[in-house]
């Protein structure tokens, strides 16, 4: 019995999932651009890399305007690719919204109904749009891109091994930091997220009886009642804040920091003759441009965090309140009687009348 009913709970959780994964082909479409693009975020660095190694030396102006001509042309590449991934993810958060909203929609009144009116709460539609929210944002993009990290590390090793270790290293740190941000934020904003809903839940209440607390005073008294979970929630939420803001912080001076070390290493590898000039300056952006991703994860990590929590209670939602199933169709119905007694009717009718 208890088995039934878990799998039935995961049938009924998949409902979301399903959505979900019916949008598989658009995420696929926007990683497999993710991968053009992320090789052509390369291009910097190996533009500073001939302008070094190749035109100063050379002193060559025809070199130096066909590696311009080249660079901006593929620049104008990668901008199309960075619109039609943004599109993409676009078009996908609209067809999940057309999935799901209607579903929510029913479920969320489906709610109210079974709860007597206790529960009037527009929460699930808000964490619908949270959703999309996520998926068309920065953050998201910063996910696609952190998987070609490896690719930016082998290139760095390509220029010097000590290059590629001090990526390894920086990368494993900033992943640190990240678990930290996770570890430190999740509890905090659970809390205020459940605070919120209490908040909301307790100001619908009373504009359902305004008229009511209005005529009996009591309106001061639920103003201080709602004011005491706003508090709580503003509390919560800047106290994660907080810990979220210092946690970024320090990624981003980490990661700077150590962008610019990278460049003290590079010159000290130059003047020991083991890499060249150009190598000083390309391996300093390579090395900015693979920390990036996770720099970018650790900044919008309260987005994603808010956007798992929304996806959590999407999915309690549609457990607890299933579908309604479609009843069988049936003729429209005509109207007509049987013949003998319609007459029967129509006579007894007449003779009344008479």
């Amino acid at each position: 019995m208890a088995k039934a009913k878990q799998n039935q709970q995961q049938e009924k959780v998949s409902e979301l999932r399903t959505a979900l994964l019916s949008c598989k082909s658009s995420f696929m479409s926007a990683g497999f651009f993710s991968l053009f693009i992320n090789l052509l975020l390369l291009l910097p660095s190996i533009y500073m890399l001939q302008v070094y190694d190749r035109v100063l030396s050379s002193g060559s102006e025809s070199t130096l305007l066909m590696l311009t001509l080249i660079m901006v042309f593929m620049y104008l590449i990668m901008g199309g690719l960075e619109w039609t991934r943004s599109q993409i993810l676009i078009v996908t958060s609209n067809r999940l919204d057309q999935l799901l909203s209607g579903r929510i929609f029913d479920a969320v009144f489906a709610q109210a109904i079974n709860s007597g009116g206790r529960v009037l709460s527009a929460q699930p539609l808000s964490d619908l749009l949270q959703l999309r929210q996520f998926m068309t944002g920065p953050g998201l993009f910063a996910f696609f891109d952190a998987p070609w990290m490896p690719v930016y590390v082998t290139v760095l090793y390509l220029f010097h091994p000590v290059f590629g270790m001090m990526a390894v290293i920086s990368g494993v740190i900033l992943v640190i930091l990240a678990i930290w941000n996770e570890n430190a934020t999740r509890g905090d904003l659970q809390d205020a997220n459940r605070e919120s809903m209490v908040a909301q839940q307790l100001a619908q209440s009373n504009l359902r009886n305004a008229e009511v607390i209005e005529v009996m005073g009591m309106l001061p008294r639920m103003r201080e009642r709602w004011q005491e979970k706003q508090m709580a929630l503003l509390t919560l939420q800047s106290r994660a804040s907080g810990k979220s803001g210092m946690i970024s912080s320090i990624s981003k001076t980490f990661r700077l920091t150590i962008q610019s070390l990278a460049l003290g290493l590079g010159a000290y590898l130059a003047i020991h003759k083991e890499i060249t000039p150009g190598l000083v300056i390309a391996g300093s952006i390579l090395l900015g441009r693979a920390m990036a991703p996770l720099d970018q994860i650790i900044a919008t990590w309260r987005g994603f965090l808010q956007a798992r929590v929304a996806y959590q209670r999407l999915a309690k939602l549609l457990d607890e309140i299933p579908a309604k199933i479609v009843p069988m169709p049936l003729p429209a119905p005509l109207g007509e009687g049987q013949p003998g007694k319609s007459r029967d009717y129509a006579a007894g009718s007449s003779r009344a009348d008479n």
